[in-house]
């Protein structure tokens, strides 16, 4: 399942972009308004599409021109086979994902309105099972990508492993930290940059989300306090606000006429950013180009 398009070096294929995360199937329930608590409802429409927070990155970060390798688990079942398929036709290398036999494809189950909102709940499946030693089979392609991103949908041991090899080879780590839970301190000073929403950053800042979005730039600010290179705080139609070692500035949003689906903005976003740093290493430009992708996907239905 390799993209013909990555060339080798040495036997390694040449991705400037590894992508180390979660791969799932996307079950997207589209319904006429919100659920509240105790209701049943029914949905409009119930349909299937690739996804996992890992997978849709890589697509994304290969729709904006970047050889990209993925390093990921999925089951031997017919959603593994339709997830590697769908990386494949995105021009992702799938020759780092594993299929056990096992366990499940994981899987998220999407709700979806009218007004574009969604919520999600997540099912890991092999996911759960990507673990520091098989991160550690995929060493050689990690060790030669310029730039290296990850997720938290997968078992922190794997994100630390990551971390650990991106720093030894010279790579930039890039790191989405959703879905956020408590980290390890000797994790922020790899993050390179750390990429949070305003719900993300107030979680590791330990304050509320209306406390982040009236004072965006001090939260990104404050992620650099943590130990982070350099942070982004994405706003939604607020557009980002990036902060590193040079000071701290406000990105704008690229405007849409009309929002249908949320689900993969952040993704599309990271993708994005990454397949720029590896290009240009400029953060600014890097996210202005994830922004542009945000707005793309934000404006029909599907994650990627």
């Amino acid at each position: 399942m390799t993209d013909p398009s990555l060339s080798t070096s040495g036997g390694v294929a040449a991705a400037v972009v590894v992508v180390v995360g979660s791969i799932n199937e996307d079950v997207v329930m589209r319904l006429d308004g919100p659920v509240h608590p105790g209701e049943t409802v029914t949905a409009a429409s119930v349909e299937r599409a690739p996804g996992g927070k890992g997978a849709n990155q890589a697509a994304a970060a290969a729709g904006a021109g970047a050889a990209v390798a993925m390093v990921g688990l999925v089951g031997a079942d017919d959603a593994g086979r339709r997830m590697l398929e769908a990386l494949s036709r995105a021009g992702v290398d799938t020759t780092c994902v594993d299929r056990l036999g096992d366990v499940a494809t994981g899987t998220a189950y999407i709700t979806l309105t009218p007004d574009g909102e969604n919520t999600i709940v997540v099912d890991p499946g092999a996911n759960a099972r990507l673990d520091a030693a098989r991160v550690g089979a995929a060493s050689a392609r990690i060790a030669a990508a310029r730039v290296v991103l990850a997720q938290l949908e997968v078992p922190l041991d794997a994100v630390m492993a990551v971390l650990e090899m991106t720093a030894a080879s010279g790579g930039r780590a890039v790191v989405t930290l959703a879905p956020a839970r408590a980290l390890p301190g000797g994790a922020w000073p790899a993050f390179d940059p750390v990429l949070v929403n305003q719900h993300e950053a107030a979680f590791y800042l330990g304050t509320g989300p209306a406390a982040v979005a009236a004072d965006p730039s001090g939260a990104a600010g404050r992620l650099l306090g943590l130990g982070a290179r350099s942070a982004v705080v994405t706003m939604g139609a607020a557009g980002a606000v990036v902060a590193d070692r040079s000071g701290v500035r406000s990105r704008p949003a690229v405007p849409v006429e009309r929002v249908v689906d949320t689900t993969g903005a952040g993704d599309a976003f990271a993708g994005a950013l990454a397949a720029s740093l590896a290009e240009v290493a400029d953060l600014d430009r890097a996210v202005e180009a994830g922004l542009a992708a945000a707005a793309a996907v934000i404006g029909r239905l599907g994650a990627r």
